[in-house]
């Protein structure tokens, strides 16, 4: 079971470590698990935020999207591995998964299928002849044989995920907006009460509440959500 307060992902998606702490600080108990992507974590110093997040309980999924040859991805799984990280993103190319899967320990590895700010166009241009939901499962798929232990997925796609895979894959579902707010880059969005209707088992939720004039209340306002959806 997971429990219900993890199943909100909240990103610190901002330049450095000092202006993750002092959100992560402003959302208090609010949010027990937060995302680290590509942005801060090239920035100086993650690796002690890291270190500072699961001192104090919470727990960090590393959106690091690692594709590379295989044994630099080994490598890279390896050093992460005990950086106190819970889940670790990879694409979904197989090779990329399988040599991810066998240096995880611990750490369950994420295989991206299809970007939340891609759609059939941008699939087309990459000259992909699969509908949306086609690629997705193929690389679910993928994720599953390779012993990956989720995907990162749209909410579109959720369900169909779940009635193939059911709970062999975890689906961790990003690009999560309000109703009333579909204007930025993400294209293939949903709400948090759609996305659990969906079937996804963690949605990950950034601007909504980085840049909330309240991020604590903006963040307790989507816990409360979550909780008329798991009763548990």
């Amino acid at each position: 079971m997971i429990p219900r307060a993890e199943r909100l992902i909240v990103a610190l998606d901002v330049p450095t470590p000092k202006e993750a702490r002092a959100l992560a600080e402003k959302l208090g108990d609010a949010v027990r698990f937060y995302k680290i992507g590509l942005e801060l974590f090239t920035s100086d110093g993650t690796f002690d935020l890291l270190g500072w997040l699961s001192a104090r309980g919470n727990k960090v999924f590393a959106d690091l999207k690692l594709y590379d040859i295989p044994e630099t991805v080994r490598r890279a799984v390896a050093n992460l591995r005990g950086s106190g990280a819970s889940f670790l993103t990879v694409h979904g190319h197989r090779s990329v998964m399988e040599a991810a899967a066998r240096e995880k320990g611990a750490m369950k590895i994420l295989a991206v299928t299809v970007l939340t700010s891609f759609d059939q166009r941008d699939l087309e241009e990459m000259g992909s002849s699969r509908t949306v939901e086609q690629l997705v499962l193929a690389r679910a798929q993928g994720a599953a044989d390779s012993g990956c232990d989720g995907v990162i997925s749209s909410g579109h796609e959720a369900k169909a995920l779940k009635k193939e895979f059911g709970n062999r894959l975890l689906v961790v579902t990003p690009g999560i907006r309000p109703v009333e707010d579909r204007k930025d880059d993400q294209k293939r969005t949903v709400d948090v009460a759609q996305a659990f209707a969906n079937g996804a088992d963690y949605i990950v939720v950034g601007r909504p509440v980085r840049d909330a004039a309240d991020p604590r209340a903006a963040a307790l306002a989507i816990q409360k959500t979550i909780e008329k959806v798991f009763r548990e």
